[in-house]
Parts: structure tokens; C-alpha cells; sequence
């Protein structure tokens, strides 16, 4: 059977449990009562599409609608999450479906004017015109060798070790201030942070339960916080090492940033450090010995643009831009054409985009255009693999520069549970 014999609607109350247990399945997981009482408490179940066969769900997928930290200020994000094909009805169509079902929706009610997810698999989505938009930077520390330089700047503060109920309000207040001017940070409502924050022994994966280290100004301002776990591994001898895996960390200041580290590579027992951050974490540079700090770069946050015109005027640019793209969408056909961005040098707002019958500058597809929007992933460096086209000379290098922002775009807590 193909996708369109099966029935294709949103979830209803009664239909949650099995369609949130059949999502987990198809990621090898086991859902908890309590997790899914968590995730239902996130979900908008008029957003969550489900296909059915004789009554039971067997493909589905959820939209959660955040807010998004853009190059020169946010922006509405449609977050795409949960998504799963059960095995027993693959390759019928039903993903390109779900997917045709969310984006069309979203153009036509004219809702979020992008998307977002964090696919299991890179080479699934970029069929959908989802380009990788922020990179993680997996880091392994030898914290024997983690000595900081003598003139860091560590301030005045303190980390303190809280209990969850405590930490809490430290952390959301923190995160709501870094995420406000870091790119790729998603906003958290209270349902979004019960899952992140959920510490259910069955997904520890053999580690100790979450900790939480705060920093604190004199004055009590909490300025920073790390979220963390211990663990073993084997050390190739026959026995095991510590490892300290840190979930999230965010710093308001560059000194709480530094006493947080200095913090954790004090703890006793342990050998190594792992944490996933960003492509330009500055932890590194803090470091006598910079080799210390290992990193492997891994996609993580991917965008799609739903709308061409609404995404670009919604962000800033580096510097002043008048450029046509000749964007080509074959799965959201209300994109292909030509459009004229006239960007000032600044914020979001400041921009302009519609369509145009002027000549191009450059041309490049959906996901490229994804790929590009946060500032990470460079026109420049799609063009030297063939998937942006200089149409006029110095339109490129000129693009470029304006798409880039101050700090590599980034996604937090590495792998953490989709958009949260």
C-alpha cells in the first residue's frame, strides 16, 4: 500500500499513548509513564500528524512551536520532533508525506517561516530542502592535562553543587539570558524544561543521576551553571576510568564561563571529560595545553525555509546587502523564483525580501538556503562543492560575509532530546 491509502490526521487525546509509544519504538526506546506524561504536557496535539492502518498509528511526526536566536535577534521556529515510520510500513511514501503535510501547512496558514529538527540520520533530510545549519563540537578532555593559563580570569564568583528543586530557577533564568544572544539557542517553556531536565534511571545509560553546579556572583546572581553526570569506561588495562559527561553548560560572562571549567576539571576521579559545544569553544585557549581538549565536528541543527521571503527579512546581516537569489524549491514550489534581499547593516527587521524579475546573483536550492541561514555553513563553502552558483562576480564573497555572524551558530546539549 502507498502512502496516500493511508488515513493522514492529527492525533487525538485518546490516540497519544500508542502514538507516542510507536514514535519511541521506532527508535529503540521504552517510554516511562511519567516521560509520557512529560511529553504530552509539550505537545500540541493539533500540530502532531499521525498515519494510521486499521485504526493503529504506524508513522507520525510533531510540530513545537518555539522561538529561535537568529543573527540579529529571533525569530517563530517550527520545530520538528518525533518523527518515526514503524518498520513494518517503510518505503511507502509515508515520511515524504508528513513532511509535504507540515511544510504546506505552515506556508498556507502562514505560520513559523522556518523549520527545524535534529535528524537521527544526516541523509534523510536534505531531500526535504533541510540544510545542516549548526555544527557540534564533540570534546573529550584529558583532565590531568588541564591546566589554565596563569593569567585566566576566573572573577569573584562561586560554584556551589544544588539540588534539582534549587537549581532550577539559576538555570532557566541563565539559559534565558545566553540563548537571547547566542544563535541556534531555542527558547524553553516549563513542559520543554521538564523533558530536558527529566532524569529517569532507565536513560542514564549506566551513569550517576544529573548534577547541578551553579555559579553565583557576590551579590547571588547566578551567572552560569553545568549539568552533569559520572560514568566509567574501560581504560584498556583490564579496569575503568572515570569520565565526567557534561550535559549543558552556560556561562553569562566569560569569568563564570572559566570557573565553571576550572570546576569540573577539579573533580577527584576522573580522567576524562566529555561535552559537546561549540565549533569555536573557547575552552581550549584557556588551556596551558590545548591538546588536552579533543573535538570531533558533528552536524546538529538543521533548517528549512518555508517561506523564502518571511525567513530572510526576519534576520540580521553583517553588512549592508542589495542581492537577488535565484533560489530553486522542487518541494515547496511557492519558493522557486527569484528574490531581491536589500538588507541594512544590523538587526533583524532591517531587512527586505520579495520576489523580483530582476537578474539573479546567485543561485542555490532550499537546503543550501537552509543550510546557510544561522550564519554557520558559508555560501562560500557550498560553492566550492557546487551547490551555490556565482551568477554576477563579488555577489558571493559579498553574500557571504553578510550571512556570518560574530560567533559560530551552535545547539545546546548536544544530544539532547529533539528541540528541547
Amino acid at each position: 500500500m502507498h502512502a496516500s491509502q493511508f488515513a493522514l490526521r492529527p492525533v487525538t487525546e485518546q490516540e497519544f499513548t500508542p502514538w507516542a509509544r510507536m514514535i519511541a519504538d521506532t527508535y529503540g526506546l521504552d517510554r516511562s509513564e511519567q516521560e509520557l506524561a512529560d511529553q504530552r504536557a509539550a505537545t500540541d496535539l493539533s500540530r502532531t500528524l499521525a498515519a494510521f492502518d486499521e485504526g493503529e498509528p504506524i508513522a507520525g511526526a510533531s510540530v513545537y512551536s518555539r522561538t529561535l536566536t537568529v543573527p540579529g535577534g529571533t525569530v517563530p521556529v517550527a520545530g520538528i520532533a518525533s518523527v518515526g515510520v514503524a518498520p513494518t510500513h517503510r518505503r511507502r511514501g509515508l515520511l515524504t508525506a508528513m513532511m509535504r503535510a507540515q511544510l504546506t501547512d505552515l506556508h498556507e496558514q502562514r505560520r513559523e517561516p522556518i523549520a527545524a529538527l535534529r535528524p537521527s540520520e544526516a541523509g534523510i533530510y536534505g531531500r526535504y530542502g533541510y540544510g545542516p545549519a549548526t555544527t557540534g563540537n564533540r570534546i573529550r578532555c584529558d583532565r590531568r592535562a588541564m591546566r589554565f593559563r596563569p593569567t585566566t580570569d576566573f572573577g569573584d564568583g562561586t560554584v556551589r553543587l544544588r539540588p534539582a528543586d534549587q537549581a532550577r530557577p539559576f538555570v532557566e533564568k541563565v539559559y534565558d539570558e545566553v540563548r537571547a544572544v547566542t544563535t541556534g539557542w531555542p527558547d524553553r517553556e516549563a513542559a520543554h524544561w521538564a523533558v530536558r531536565l527529566a532524569d529517569h534511571p532507565h536513560r542514564r545509560g549506566g551513569a550517576t543521576s544529573l548534577r547541578y553546579a551553579v555559579h553565583q556572583e557576590q551579590d547571588g546572581r547566578a551567572t552560569g551553571y553545568a549539568l552533569y553526570r559520572h560514568t566509567e569506561t574501560p581504560d584498556g588495562l583490564g579496569g575503568s576510568a572515570g569520565v565526567l559527561q557534561v550535559v549543558e553548560l552556560a556561562a553569562c560572562t566569560r569569568q563564570s564561563y572559566a570557573a565553571l571549567w576550572r570546576f569540573l576539571a577539579g573533580v577527584d576521579l576522573v580522567t576524562w571529560i566529555d561535552y559537546e559545544g561549540a565549533v569555536d569553544e573557547p575552552l581550549p585557549h584557556l588551556l596551558a595545553e590545548p591538546r588536552a581538549v579533543r573535538s570531533t565536528p558533528v552536524d546538529r541543527l538543521w533548517l528549512r525555509t518555508v517561506d523564502v521571503d518571511r525567513a530572510l527579512a526576519a534576520r540580521g546581516y553583517s553588512v549592508p546587502l542589495d542581492l537577488v537569489l535565484d533560489v530553486r524549491d522542487d518541494f515547496c514550489p511557492w519558493n522557486t523564483g527569484r528574490h531581491r534581499l536589500l538588507a541594512e547593516q544590523g538587526g533583524a527587521g532591517d531587512a527586505v525580501c520579495e520576489p523580483t524579475t530582476a537578474p539573479a546573483d546567485l543561485r542555490l536550492d532550499a537546503a543550501a538556503l537552509g543550510a546557510v541561514h544561522l550564519g554557520g555553513t558559508t555560501l562560500t563553502a557550498l560553492a566550492a562543492a557546487g551547490l551555490v552558483e556565482e551568477l554576477r562576480p563579488g555577489a558571493l564573497s559579498l553574500a557571504s560575509a553578510a550571512f556570518r555572524g560574530d560567533r559560530e551558530p551552535s545547539y545546546p546539549g548536544g544530544w539532547a532530546f529533539p528541540l528541547y
